[in-house]
């Protein structure tokens, strides 16, 4: 799947939760998505070009998408990942 797909995918789930009043909340919202229901290679992919950064990708899914990244790092330290 090409990165400017993912991008959209992902500013789709960001302009869904956008209506959430609470920002902590929408962002978390965005990430369990993702988290949920796309292949990890996908995940992978997003990360990679949010760290690259995160070319046409909106302010709460890159928020969301920097919490996966984080995720990912800590449980690669851990050991679990």
């Amino acid at each position: 799947m090409n990165i400017e797909n993912l991008v959209k995918m992902a500013n789709d789930i960001g302009n869904f939760f956008s209506a959430e009043p609470d920002r902590t909340v929408a962002v978390h919202g965005i990430a369990d998505h993702i988290r949920r229901f796309w292949d990890p290679r996908m995940r992978k992919a997003i990360i990679a070009h949010n760290r690259e950064g995160g070319v046409g990708l909106n302010e709460l899914p890159r928020a969301a998408i920097a919490e996966l990244d984080n995720e990912a790092t800590l449980l690669r330290e851990a050991g679990d990942g």
